[in-house]
């Protein structure tokens, strides 16, 4: 009897155990597909044939398609630990595309939180481009005029082997420091290390925030950009100063979205200060235009004026 009586509580207290070490997984994802032309060239990447043809994870979709998995453990007293691996689809035809390598391409990361901030490590998303996201009027789409010109603060949306810190925030003001070790950023044959970082302040209406990224032996990146809503508008505006290795491309940003209901519309303009990645300097331009169908799910047409060619197109985006 006594035995028994034993055996239960040990039941009962690794229950309790359980319950304060509760975690969960989720798979996630989007799906984007739709139809229009990417003239051959410019902005490049996935469907840039210059003909008019289905569009998947291409640079004129709202957004790449992917799948991921998310887990995350409550570790008690606030504190957490998670884990998030993601792969970008064509929906062209199924196969496996975008940045990285192998299958979990998109991002592979694990992380600590608490009220002390979150620490991260893996591949993910640069901590400029939070800064870029926080003030960008598309929600940080790919065809952005800020991000397709000066690309995303310079050095691209993601990195892999990124160390990363973020602070909690603090009536409104919160950053980001990251930083990649020589050993693993090889650069044109040469392990070169990386600081990436943004620093913001999001509160009501307003939003300003600074990103800034360097590689060893390169030029520093930076933008400085901000927005403002006022009713049913959002204003916002940037200075870009982007390097690749020693070459700057310099400019500034300017642009307002209308919101009515379940639909909106968003014009953008990036015009160059001064271009050494290309031939001369640029005014791109973008005009974009949602329907929301639901919480999850809308619809959205887009021309872009990227270096000087022509680009349009039409899609629908699906969150699950």
């Amino acid at each position: 009897m006594k035995s028994r009586t034993t055996l239960f509580a040990m039941l009962a207290m690794s229950g309790m155990a359980a319950s304060h070490a509760q975690s969960s997984v989720t798979l996630y994802g989007t799906a984007d597909v739709g139809i229009g032309r990417i003239k051959s060239g410019a902005p490049g990447g996935n469907d840039a044939s210059g003909r008019t043809q289905m569009l998947a994870s291409s640079a004129l979709n709202n957004t790449s398609s992917y799948i991921g998995v998310r887990g995350v453990e409550d570790l008690g007293g606030g504190n957490k630990a998670g884990f998030s691996f993601e792969a970008n689809l064509d929906l062209d035809d199924g196969s496996s595309v975008g940045a990285g390598a192998g299958f979990w391409g998109r991002g592979a990361r694990m992380w600590l939180e608490g009220g002390w901030g979150t620490l991260q490590l893996g591949r993910t998303l640069n901590t400029s481009f939070w800064g870029l996201a926080s003030w960008e009027l598309t929600g940080a789409a790919v065809y952005s005029v800020a991000g397709a010109t000066y690309g995303w603060v310079g050095n691209g949306p993601r990195s892999s082997s990124l160390f990363a810190y973020k602070t909690p925030d603090l009536h409104g003001f919160s950053g980001e420091l990251g930083y990649i070790f020589a050993g693993d950023n090889v650069i044109a044959g040469a392990t070169r290390s990386k600081w990436d970082m943004h620093v913001k302040y999001a509160n009501g209406p307003a939003a300003i925030a600074l990103s800034a990224n360097w590689v060893q032996n390169a030029k520093t990146s930076y933008a400085l950009g901000g927005r403002y809503n006022v009713g049913n508008v959002i204003l916002a505006a940037s200075l870009q100063d982007a390097a690749k290795e020693q070459a700057r491309r310099r400019g500034a940003t300017l642009g307002a979205k209308y919101t009515a209901g379940l639909a909106s519309i968003t014009l953008d303009v990036a015009h160059d200060f001064k271009n050494e990645w290309g031939a001369r300097k640029y005014t791109n331009l973008l005009l974009e235009g949602k329907y929301a169908l639901s919480k999850r799910t809308f619809i959205y047409t887009v021309v872009q004026r990227m270096d000087g060619l022509n680009n349009y197109g039409a899609g629908v985006r699906h969150n699950f």
